[in-house]
């Protein structure tokens, strides 16, 4: 059985981009594959974090993802640094990346542009990245267009290991959604929408309520054409609209848009239908806050199944490499 690992970071609010671009496809995926998927607390370690806040994220986002549908008698759902084989091959790994690789990646060039203080780890992480996905054998890595660079350079590090030490890692390859990948920022309909953004009028929070979702979408930038048709290009405003009804009613957008002669109607039902997606996973989430030890219990059992897989490919790693046994 093809074998699939993801992970997203506990920071900042989870929003209707990183359910329709990820966690959907995560629960579907989960029925036709092995996989595992992880909320990665050690890669928000790269800037400051507030420990109190972090450890309550961590915990919020494992529950969200509960909320959502991953099932933990199916998939592998766990914490990062509940798993210790992530950071010693995240050693080995920045052992064999090469600097120019590393100093080459579009996220860090982006982001310690606008950081005060540049952590030595925002420019490794990308090492780390390749460790979580090496560990597990991974098949298949589901990302968006940002990571792709990442998954590209793991591909890169688990060839070169395996040339110099024998194989040892499955060579992994990215996956893209076929939709709903980029739900963009309601008010900027050429930005993506993100956790990051200054204002959350253009992001639609997961937990937000019916009256806030329909206000948000009520006031999408759209454009003076009254014409409802998806061309990103010359309508990005209607077609981010067109993506989000489409996604959230298992259609196309271009299926979506057939009908809509004004925007009010399809701001309307696309509200209608980001409402009806939501409710039932804000419900289950509701109850899971309200029993944080059930959260933890299932983290715990989550790392145990995975702990087992990584030091299996850990101890590979690590005889492949001629590190001593310890006796």
């Amino acid at each position: 059985m093809t074998r699939v690992f993801s992970g997203i970071q506990p920071t900042g609010d989870v929003h209707l981009g990183n359910v329709l671009g990820a966690m959907v496809r995560w629960v579907d995926e989960q029925h036709r594959a092995e996989s595992l998927y992880c909320v990665v607390d050690l890669h928000a370690l790269t800037i400051p974090q507030d420990p109190a806040e972090l450890r309550r994220s961590s915990l919020r986002l494992a529950q969200i993802l509960l909320a959502v549908g991953l099932d933990p008698e199916i998939c592998t759902l766990f914490v990062q640094s509940h798993v210790h084989e992530h950071a010693e091959l995240a050693w080995i790994m920045q052992c064999t990346a090469a600097h120019g690789e590393l100093s080459r990646m579009t996220q860090f060039k982006d982001k310690s542009a606008r950081a005060g203080f540049v952590s030595a780890g925002l420019f490794t992480y990308p090492a780390l990245m390749a460790a979580d996905i090496l560990l597990y054998d991974a098949d298949e890595v589901p990302v968006g267009d940002d990571q792709r660079q990442h998954v590209e350079l793991t591909r890169d590090l688990a060839e070169r290991f395996n040339a110099r030490y024998g194989a040892t890692f499955t060579v992994p390859r990215a996956t893209f959604p076929a939709s709903g990948a980029r739900v963009m920022d309601l008010q900027d309909p050429t930005s993506k929408m993100s956790k990051s953004a200054a204002s959350t009028a253009g992001t639609i929070l997961l937990l937000d309520e019916p009256k806030a979702i329909e206000k948000k979408i009520k006031r999408a930038v759209t454009d003076n054409d009254a014409d409802v048709r998806f061309d990103v290009a010359a309508k990005p405003g209607v077609s981010n609209l067109l993506s989000i009804l489409g996604a959230c009613t298992g259609r196309s957008p271009e299926d979506a848009a057939a009908g809509y002669e004004q925007y009010g109607p399809l701001k309307s039902d696309a509200a209608a239908a980001v409402i009806e997606l939501l409710e039932p996973i804000q419900a289950r989430f509701r109850e899971l806050e309200a029993d944080p030890a059930e959260t933890l219990r299932l983290l715990a059992i989550g790392a145990n199944k995975a702990s087992e897989r990584a030091a299996a490919t850990l101890a590979r790693a690590r005889d492949a490499l001629g590190l001593l046994e310890r006796g």
